[in-house]
């Protein structure tokens, strides 16, 4: 019985890799937190490095390597998902810059609060630069 239980043991990792990560209302995610595959994928595709994103997102060894692994093992599938979240978060963007269009209009006729211009004007100056920049 005692081997039966080691030889099992060598192949639980691929289980636990793949069984920390379960689909939530929210999509592919990382078991014990809220983020998502699609949360990784963003820097997966820009190539930064594991332990960058690791640390970006307070993951342990484990769960970076689960992550990074399902993607790997269902990378397919979870691109398709990526797209289709980015999609959706584009529509949603423009129907609410719609919605709120006047009502942003409306804000901003409005001068700054006593105490915040030098705030606001720096704010100014980097969405001018940004801006610029593109």
């Amino acid at each position: 019985m005692g081997a039966d239980l080691d030889s099992s043991a060598m192949v639980r990792p691929k289980t636990d890799h793949q069984s920390a990560i379960i689909r939530t209302e929210r999509g592919l995610t990382i078991v014990g937190t809220r983020i998502t595959l699609y949360d990784v994928m963003d820097y997966v595709l820009a190539e930064y490095p594991s332990k960058f994103i690791q640390g970006l997102f307070e993951l342990t060894e484990n769960q970076i390597d689960a992550a990074l692994t399902y993607i790997e093992a269902n990378r397919v599938e979870v691109e398709a998902e990526y797209k289709q979240v980015i999609q959706e978060n584009e529509e949603l963007r423009r129907y609410y810059a719609e919605q709120n269009r006047e009502r942003i209009a409306r804000i901003a006729v409005h001068p700054p609060k006593p105490g915040t211009e030098a705030a606001w004007e720096k704010l100014r100056a980097a969405k001018a630069k940004r801006q610029s920049a593109a």
